[in-house]
């Protein structure tokens, strides 16, 4: 079997299998690496109707970053395992659209390394260029596809992956009135990070009352949550961000809303607690310890619901008039120094 070392692979399989009749699956693109073939597969559950809210849940991106597939897997077995008894879960998937990608790169996991089989850094792959300053090849560059952070060729088209998750948000999520995404990665710093864009550009987005409304709604709810919310462009800016790209492509010429989130787990903690992780390109990004793995896949979850019910339940929260004013204010405040 070509997944024969690939067990997020394998797990994914297993979970379309038991899903059954509940899930609509496709196959976005082939990656094609050692002689063997592996499909992007793409997941969809709840109303299929464009007049539903729908929220998408990505990973896998980089091939280094295992917990971010792995997460999105562990939700997915939690979602199907309540399937068979949960009647609240049912009334919810009908009036909301949950579509997944969760092993975007799996040539890059394969061989273990950030980039796909051809070298390029699908998160700096977007034809989208950063007008702040970004940092020396960590925010992208042309030089070489043997370096890290390769965007690829000036004026080439992206790379299927790259391509695959574009398809999917602009048919799934960019197609309705509200949506939301969520990327799930690891790799920066001792906090676990919920960022948003822009990240080429240290410009607040337009919908930077509602990131702020989402923010107060989680923070007023779970109280006692310790994820840190900023835009991506606090930390460092990059070249060819997909969500920037997305975000921008679908929300210039229209009054819908698409909120694109990351997840960033703070991994330098997992190293912290063990030392010799460093010593490991893989271990550098993912929880070793089995205590720990389970400790992260299973903190993550709270997050994960919330955002189902904050999409299904949007008309709720969604400021508008002077309240939007004030959300605004409030957030380049927090965040701008503003």
């Amino acid at each position: 079997m070509p997944e024969k070392n690939l067990p997020e692979l394998i797990t994914l399989k297993r979970l379309i299998d038991e899903g059954g009749r509940h899930l609509e699956v496709g196959t976005s693109c082939t990656v094609a690496m050692d002689g063997r073939q592996f499909p992007v597969y793409t997941i969809a559950l709840g109303n299929p109707s464009p007049d539903v809210p729908a929220l998408g849940f990505f990973g896998g991106i980089h091939g280094l970053e295992r917990i971010g597939t792995q997460i999105i897997l562990s939700f997915m077995e939690s979602l199907l395992a309540r399937l068979r008894w949960d009647s609240t879960l049912h009334q919810q998937l009908e009036s909301m659209r949950l579509v997944f990608m969760p092993l975007v790169n799996p040539g890059g996991m394969w061989q273990a390394t950030r980039c796909n089989p051809q070298g390029v850094d699908l998160m700096r792959n977007a034809p989208l260029s950063a007008v702040d300053k970004v940092p020396f090849m960590l925010g992208g560059q042309r030089y070489s596809h043997h370096l890290p952070w390769y965007r690829g060729k000036a004026g080439a088209p992206m790379e299927a992956e790259s391509q695959a998750v574009c398809e999917l948000v602009e048919r799934e999520l960019l197609s309705r009135q509200f949506s939301m995404a969520l990327d799930c990665h690891s790799g920066f710093g001792l906090r676990d990070r919920i960022w948003f864009p822009h990240a080429h550009t240290t410009a607040p987005i337009p919908h930077l009352a509602d990131i702020g409304a989402l923010e107060q709604l989680f923070s007023q709810s779970y109280p006692n949550h310790n994820y840190v919310f900023e835009p991506q462009s606090r930390q460092y800016r990059t070249h060819g961000d997909l969500w920037d790209y997305l975000y921008l492509n679908g929300t210039s010429y229209n009054d819908r809303v698409f909120l694109p989130l990351t997840l960033e787990m703070g991994s330098w903690l997992w190293v912290k607690k063990n030392p010799r992780q460093i010593f490991d390109r893989i271990a550098i990004f993912n929880p070793t310890a089995k205590h720990r793995l389970q400790r992260v896949l299973r903190r993550h979850l709270i997050w994960f619901d919330f955002l189902m019910r904050a999409a299904n339940s949007h008309g709720r929260w969604m400021p508008e008039g002077m309240a939007r004013k004030v959300h605004h204010r409030r957030a380049l405040a927090q965040w701008y120094d503003a």
